[in-house]
């Protein structure tokens, strides 16, 4: 069994054009689907992908609502969706109590495109009720081709909201901040929080990628592509090649993300 941990997909008629806007912030990176829910679906049937976990941000305020009608439409079948939310939210408790209600298993939080450091208060205590309902918070972390010069969440962001709020379902993307290893293997490695592999596995050294696997525990390391931006197919592949042993690989691909959604 194979469940990708970071997917993206829009409604069909804003699928085209938030993608067209996407690729110009990701300066030309060309897209593996059309991100939209037959294109995601099409691409994971392709791969042998079972399950993929989508993933909606909330760039502001008002999108939350909108965000999670669509969201609540995959609840079940081969995709699976979050919900989204915006830190600056003065309702985020009622937001999160409808995530919840809907049955999502989860939401996810974008800090360079809310605009918000990951260590600011809104998000700690949005966090912290999330976790109170023991919903998977989700987060991108490390560089991003929007800003890459301003870091919305660092490892040692990420390492004091940890330590305060202490959130047991908490995953960061990018195996815990894109492109900044070094300081996540200082900063992360062995704390409880997860980290998923959403364009990470071609570009990280293969011997780094193993130390962080083992030495984080190879139990909070969770399958992710972030498609669209890297295929799944490429993506199943570099994780197989990889210097690990199989059962570690399983584990990786499927059995720690059963055992963060309870299925």
């Amino acid at each position: 069994m194979i469940i990708d941990f970071h997917t993206h997909i829009f409604p069909d008629k804003i699928a085209k054009s938030t993608l067209d806007f996407l690729v110009g912030v990701c300066c030309g990176v060309k897209p593996y689907t059309d991100a939209t829910y037959s294109g995601l679906l099409n691409s994971a049937k392709e791969s042998g992908v079972d399950l993929c976990v989508a993933l909606p941000v909330a760039t502001k305020v008002s999108q939350a609502e909108s965000i999670n009608r669509f969201a609540a439409q995959y609840q079940e079948g081969p995709i699976l969706s979050f919900g989204g939310i915006h830190p600056a939210c003065e309702n985020y408790k009622e937001i999160l109590r409808h995530v919840k209600s809907f049955g999502m298993k989860g939401i996810k939080l974008h800090p360079d495109y809310q605009d918000m450091y990951f260590n600011d208060i809104r998000y700690k205590r949005l966090i912290d009720y999330a976790s109170e309902l023991g919903l998977i918070i989700s987060v991108h972390a490390g560089i991003d081709p929007k800003c890459p010069e301003d870091v919305h969440c660092t490892p040692k962001m990420a390492r004091e909201v940890i330590q305060e709020v202490q959130p047991q379902k908490l995953v960061l993307a990018h195996l815990g901040g894109n492109l900044l290893w070094d300081e996540v293997e200082q900063e992360l490695v062995g704390l409880d929080v997860f980290f998923d592999t959403g364009v990470v596995l071609h570009l990280i050294d293969r011997d780094q990628f193993v130390r962080i696997v083992r030495s984080h525990g190879v139990d909070k390391i969770l399958f992710a592509t972030d498609s669209p931006w890297k295929g799944q197919k490429q993506y199943i592949k570099l994780l197989s090649d990889m210097p690990l042993k199989p059962e570690e690989k399983e584990m990786i691909f499927s059995q720690n993300a059963c055992r963060l959604l309870e299925i």
